[in-house]
């Protein structure tokens, strides 16, 4: 008991239960709006700066395990913080209440949809929405990257590399993130130091099957899957591999009805990738969104909670904590290019750059002001610009 609590303090480790686990993350799933680099902020805030339920060292792991495998960045990343003190029951219960607010609030966006022939008061709401995302996207990853970055000039580099090119080319290039890893694990070889004590590099997590398939359910099944097993970074990172699919290779949907879609899983809290539950509903109603959420999760679950152990078990490793620390010095600088990307497509004129800039200030200067609200009147902003 002793050496636990002596663990306990030297970490600065708070206790906490499952179910205070389970209630943050049916909280976050239901009001964490801006995508993965607001979601993964947001769990870095709050469970490792305000309640230290996790650690720092943790946190990165699972940032790392979450770039190195694929599948939807924030819903691995909720699934992992659940395995490190709870395992697998922690890691499934996590991963459920993160995905089934916004899953329901995309149901019965889907119904309203089907029900009124579009939403064409979406444009309006999310104008405001969007522009206040931007402001609280990039207070997060203002504050992720300057405790990540720690003043290393080299991981600064990283950073710097990957938020340039992620703005270039529109899109987050894995292979850039493994080798900002690689590259600070190179930097920390010491002269003379046996090579198979550092050489523990996680290797890429894919998997490739093939199958027939006859029924809707089970195009959307195999294809969802797909989409989850070989689609790596953000959850926006998604979007671009669905529309060759849902509308140019089966025709489940037209182009409007895709970025209803996509705008659907914009304005919704939760992971982005939700969007998928939509398109399924659109395709076969309540079973279709069934199949195709849970198609989608399915590969980000097992390629989280299988190799987790082994992860853990290496992840203080000195070879293996400087492969991290590059993921994700490489990772934060993805999300930067990202909200660089975003907001050059959200700012459609000043008042949306206004907004977005009022939302940061707000943000910089009352520390506890809660983001749904900068959310709500952003909503309201909106409407009355957009829709007088």
């Amino acid at each position: 008991m002793s050496e636990h609590r002596q663990e306990h303090q030297q970490t600065n480790k708070t206790e906490y239960s499952l179910r205070e686990l389970i209630f943050y993350f049916l909280k976050l799933g239901s009001i964490g709006f801006g995508g993965p680099p607001a979601l993964v902020s947001y769990m870095y805030r709050d469970l490792v700066e305000r309640r230290r339920w996790i650690t720092e060292e943790d946190y990165k792991e699972g940032m790392a395990l979450s770039q190195l495998a694929p599948g939807p960045l924030a819903a691995q990343l909720a699934i992992y913080l659940g395995y490190v003190d709870y395992k697998i029951v922690g890691a499934t219960l996590v991963g459920f209440a993160f995905v089934l607010p916004s899953f329901l609030m995309v149901l019965a966006l889907g119904f309203t949809y089907v029900q009124f022939g579009g939403l064409p008061w979406m444009q309006a709401v999310f104008y405001g929405i969007g522009a206040a995302v931007i402001g609280i996207i990039s207070v997060g990853t203002y504050k992720l990257s300057k405790k990540t970055l720690s003043n290393d000039k080299l991981l600064v580099a990283i950073f710097l590399v990957l938020a340039i090119t992620t703005f270039l080319f529109e899109k987050e290039l894995i292979a850039l993130i493994l080798a900002g890893g690689l590259v600070y694990w190179m930097s920390k070889l010491k002269y003379g130091q046996k090579a198979r004590s550092y050489f523990l590099f996680p290797v890429l997590l894919q998997v490739t099957v093939s199958t027939q398939n006859n029924s809707v359910l089970q195009q959307i099944g195999w294809y969802f899957f797909k989409a989850g097993a070989f689609v790596f970074g953000s959850g926006l990172a998604i979007v671009p591999f669905l529309y060759g699919g849902v509308v140019k290779e089966y025709g489940w949907l037209n182009e409007q009805q895709f970025l209803d879609a996509v705008a659907v899983a914009m304005i919704t809290p939760g992971p982005v990738v939700i969007t998928v539950g939509f398109i399924g509903y659109l395709v076969a109603g309540v079973p279709g969104a069934c199949v195709a959420a849970g198609a989608t999760f399915l590969p980000c679950y097992l390629l989280t909670i299988l190799p987790a152990p082994y992860f853990k078990k290496w992840g203080r490793h000195p070879g293996i904590k400087a492969v991290v620390d590059g993921i994700t010095a490489a990772a934060v600088g993805a999300i930067a290019g990202a909200v660089i990307v975003l907001a050059k497509r959200q700012f459609a004129d000043m008042i949306s750059v206004l907004i977005a800039l009022t939302t940061v200030l707000l943000l910089l200067r009352f520390k506890k002001l809660q983001e749904p609200f900068i959310i709500l009147a952003a909503a309201i902003i909106g409407v009355l610009i957009k829709g007088l």
